[in-house]
């Protein structure tokens, strides 16, 4: 795995960008329409997400729609594995609190 992954996923925009793809292409219009940022911002955005080869794009007539790809996905959640055992302890703690508050209530 690359750290263009790492660092496409660093910035927000990059990361709800590939949220709006999750349901399927979408063309650069559409995702800029999303944001309040310039499209050509938009535009460098997608170029990052692609160079990680995180999205793909495919033209179709005078427009072009990018499409996620989760491969490189599957790669940081390899590398996230080892550490769930902490994550899912802070979750096991908060439920616990919580159920001990509902109780208290």
């Amino acid at each position: 795995m690359s750290d263009d992954v790492f660092l496409a996923l660093a910035n927000p925009a990059r990361r709800r960008l590939l949220e709006l793809l999750v349901d399927g292409p979408k063309t650069a219009g559409d995702l800029a329409a999303e944001f309040e940022m310039s499209r050509p911002a938009v535009a460098e955005h997608l170029q990052v997400l692609r160079r990680a080869a995180l999205v793909h794009s495919e033209p179709a007539g005078r427009q072009r729609f990018y499409r996620l790809d989760t491969a490189p996905l599957e790669g940081v959640s390899e590398w996230l594995h080892p550490f769930e055992r902490f994550w899912r302890s802070r979750l096991r703690q908060m439920a616990d609190l919580l159920e001990k508050e509902n109780l208290d209530d």
